[in-house]
């Protein structure tokens, strides 16, 4: 609208540039919808990025293609099925880690067994080359310092052309990691999406509305938070488990791998705390997800699994390899007490 003032038409100035304080809108009511009992955090909606301010990072990976391609994998198990939310979010689980980390972790037993068994062609090589070495820097007074850079360049280079040789460079058996961690993350933010209402309805109705009545046992809300505590502290037990199951079946660690170990050790108890901050929908995953990994890392200690992937055969192996993990697990954890 146009004002006359001094001869002349003027358009009146928006009330922000006046300095004038518009008030907000007051939040309209919803109807009686149900909402679930989460932190303020945990019910932020995921709009489009654009505001550029520090949760736009967030923002940008909560509607990324690949956790809107976990989201329609979710749907479209729920929707071919027809069960309940509790129940798809277990099925999906089992699926991915059957489909996709259970191959990834025999190739990862694959390349490390043939590592396992190039171990003493390696220290061959290194007491050969350590001789030659010395006899080198002997004739051409070398220093200690040239002598030992020139035994790590040549046994860096002899190494290498092993792996090469057998196709089992040791970076290969952390494909598992580099899949299986960003699957983990879209998947748990694609359940967080639901839970939160920030995403997608299905013939008609909220997913956070399912999800609010789909859930079992204790836990029938699964947009809202495991007040007992039992599915957070469940995550952390089994994956304390996944850990003495590894650090039982390495007689002979090095200082960086029991540094790793006492890290993840840590990381599965702080895990806990964070659990029980966020969803039930997205801890039943993690619950599940976590089983599914102890339940490969047992199937992988078997002989016959074992064979059946061709993994090879190394000197570690055990026949009995459930006696022998009973048997240390009581050893260490059972007699002492």
């Amino acid at each position: 609208m146009l004002c006359r003032l001094g001869g002349r038409w003027l358009r009146p100035l928006p009330a922000l540039q006046l300095g004038v304080r518009v008030p907000p809108l007051a939040p309209t009511s919803t109807g009686g919808i149900k909402h679930s009992a989460l932190p303020a955090w945990a019910v932020a909606s995921v709009s489009a990025v654009g505001s550029g301010g520090p949760g736009s990072w967030y923002e940008a990976l909560a509607t990324s293609a690949p956790v809107q391609g976990a989201e329609e994998v979710l749907l479209g198990v729920h929707t071919a099925t027809g069960l309940p939310w509790w129940a798809c979010i277990g099925l999906t689980t089992v699926a991915l880690r059957g489909a996709v980390t259970l191959p990834l972790a025999a190739y990862q037993h694959y390349i490390l067994a043939k590592v396992e068994n190039l171990q003493p062609e390696i220290k061959n090589i290194a007491r050969h080359l350590n001789q030659e070495i010395a006899i080198r820097a002997n004739q051409l007074k070398w220093s200690k310092r040239a002598a030992r850079l020139t035994y790590l360049k040549n046994m860096r280079r002899l190494v290498s052309e092993l792996y090469v040789r057998d196709n089992c460079h040791p970076f290969k058996a952390t494909v598992l990691v580099w899949i299986q961690f960003p699957m983990w993350i879209f998947m748990s933010i694609a359940l967080r999406n639901f839970s939160t209402g920030a995403t997608h309805s299905e013939a008609g109705f909220s997913v956070q509305e399912q999800l609010a009545n789909d859930g079992i046992l204790w836990f029938r809300d699964l947009t809202a938070l495991d007040s007992t505590w039992i599915l957070p502290i469940s995550v952390g037990v089994i994956n304390l488990l996944i850990v003495e199951i590894f650090a039982l079946q390495k007689t002979g660690m090095s200082r960086f791998q029991t540094y790793i170990t006492y890290f993840v050790r840590a990381v599965s108890v702080l895990m806990i705390p964070v659990a029980a901050t966020v969803p039930s929908s997205i801890v039943l995953y993690w619950l599940c997800s976590s089983f599914m990994g102890l339940s490969q890392n047992l199937l992988l200690r078997s002989p016959r699994f074992r064979r059946l992937c061709r993994i090879p055969l190394t000197k570690s192996d055990s026949d009995t390899p459930y006696k022998d993990l009973f048997a240390a697990f009581y050893a260490k954890f059972i007699s002492r007490t």
